[in-house]
């Protein structure tokens, strides 16, 4: 490489840290939701996933939101295998018939206070399935939701910003 080229790609270099010096690396977390703050125990949501009756497009998202490009554990949100070591549930899909006796026994055994998170269209409003055979409908139908997460399915941002509202971080 000749000197002239050295020296612009030193000065591209220099340019480019110089862009990334002072800049925020991620922005404020958003405001906490009122029942939040009870919740909130070690600055992380341990949650365990409900899956009512979806289609999995809402599991799909989900793992894009935990997984390394979204990373929702740098948060301190993470999905738990017992409700027993969850601070909430998180609940894709219209609930079925079969699955809303489960879905109140699950909650019963999450460790109080406890949130329920409803996520996707389907989980928030029943979506095309409402008025399907063996439907009971969204997941109000059985258990309340704290907080609602619409699209079908949603995005990974608004699964992530969900969750920091409970982490707050």
């Amino acid at each position: 490489m000749s000197e002239p080229d050295r020296s612009l790609a030193r000065r591209g270099r220099v340019s480019v840290l110089r862009g990334l010096v002072g800049r925020r690396v991620a922005e404020a977390a958003p405001a906490a939701p009122p029942r939040a703050d009870a919740v909130r125990r070690y600055g992380t949501l341990q949650l365990r996933h409900v899956d009512a009756g979806s289609c999995n497009g809402c599991e799909v998202e989900i793992a894009q939101a935990l997984g390394p490009v979204y990373d929702a554990g740098r948060y301190g949100a993470r999905l738990v295998a017992s409700p027993r070591h969850a601070d909430g549930l998180l609940v894709t899909g219209v609930v079925s018939a079969n699955m809303a006796g489960p879905l109140r026994r699950t909650l019963e055994a999450v460790p109080r206070p406890a949130i329920v998170i409803a996520c996707g269209d389907c989980a928030v409003s029943g979506g095309g399935l409402t008025d399907g055979v063996g439907v009971v409908g969204a997941v109000d139908a059985v258990v309340e939701p704290d907080e609602r997460i619409p699209g079908c399915p949603p995005h990974p941002d608004a699964i992530v910003a969900a969750l920091r509202r409970y982490s707050g971080r």
